[in-house]
């Protein structure tokens, strides 16, 4: 059993350490090789007949809402009560982590169409849209930890937009549909339908919720072995999620290569990203935030949930595996983002 403690305990280790190669690595292996991908992208768990319709869950849709599990159990309740004692610059950040990718995406929606394809430029709108929809990723907790910032603040920015998702992610694409060009609104509309907020409150609210009460239940001292083991197989689940989305588009994207949109794929996406991350420095300084309240803002701002945007557009947009692309390449960035910002932050750290 030791032995078996120090095998996961290295395995873990090698999978925390270098998480953003084996990102890269299972973006690679999705290109060359995407037939399992596919396989667990189609993969119905569940699928079967419930009245006049039919209820189906697929096996990405259950690897998410591990994740989401996962990180509920990871919650501790000191942290809780921290957050509830002083939620003011948490929801002020919580609400510019919505308005700022929005804002961002709206300037797009005017120049965008300009595009000599009306498809491409589509395809990067919605993907964008998604991403400036979605919570505060709880990797964002990582990175913050990793630059000794606030973590009870860190915490509050993923609880507490995950909490509302599921009615500020519906909101945020009705406006942007609302602004965009005639040619858009189909992909927005079912973005936007009633079946976006049902989808983020079974498959991201709820398994938070239970992954909290889970922990509450098992208690602090029983809970920690289950929460390394999870950790480890969170992470695995992650990197297979990766992989699975990035198999219904990279082969695609890359088999015929247009550079010229691939191009503007990544500068309109490093624009984003850096906007964000930007204005988690700019509202830590108008707040007269510390320096682990202004790591805590930046990465929260900076990181939002993409797997949860990866899985939502495959469902809802499951016959234009292109809207993933834009998705995927922020997912890369912003952890490309995170890791300059996490080394400026190291560096002025006091000796």
């Amino acid at each position: 059993m030791a032995a078996w403690k120090i095998e996961t305990s290295g395995v873990a280790h090698f999978l925390h350490r270098h998480l953003l190669g084996l990102i890269v690595s299972s973006y690679v292996l999705a290109a060359a090789a995407p037939g399992l991908g596919l396989w667990i992208k189609e993969t119905r768990v569940v699928d079967v007949a419930v009245g006049p319709g039919r209820l189906s869950v697929s096996l990405p849709t259950l690897m998410l809402a591990f994740l989401l599990f996962n990180a509920g159990l990871r919650v501790r309740g000191e942290r809780v009560r921290q957050i509830a004692r002083r939620p003011g610059m948490m929801l002020i950040g919580v609400a510019a982590n919505l308005a700022v990718p929005v804002l961002y995406v709206l300037t797009l929606v005017f120049a965008i169409p300009a595009w000599h394809n009306p498809e491409e430029a589509a395809t990067i709108l919605v993907g964008l849209a998604l991403v400036a929809a979605m919570p505060v990723a709880g990797s964002s907790t990582g990175w913050a930890q990793n630059a000794n910032g606030d973590m009870a603040l860190s915490l509050g920015l993923v609880l507490a937009s995950t909490f509302l998702s599921p009615m500020t992610t519906p909101i945020a694409l009705k406006i942007v549909g609302s602004l965009s060009p005639v040619g858009y609104a189909e992909e927005f509309r079912q973005l936007a339908g009633r079946d976006t907020g049902a989808f983020l409150t079974t498959w991201v609210l709820l398994p938070s919720l239970l992954g909290i009460l889970a922990r509450y239940l098992l208690g602090e001292s029983r809970v920690a072995s289950v929460e390394r083991r999870f950790k480890t197989l969170g992470t695995v689940v992650l990197l297979l999620l990766c992989y699975a989305n990035a198999s219904a588009c990279l082969p695609q994207a890359l088999g015929s290569p247009d550079w010229d949109f691939l191009a503007m794929t990544l500068a309109i996406v490093l624009g984003l990203c850096v906007s964000t991350f930007a204005a988690g420095y700019a509202l830590a300084r108008v707040l007269k935030a510390d320096r682990d309240q202004r790591a805590a803002l930046m990465f929260g701002l900076g990181m939002n949930n993409n797997g949860t945007g990866l899985v939502l557009a495959s469902v809802a947009l499951a016959s234009q595996p292109l809207v993933l692309l834009p998705i995927i390449v922020y997912n890369l960035t912003q952890h490309l983002v995170a890791g300059c910002v996490n080394a400026l932050f190291r560096r002025t750290e006091p000796c």
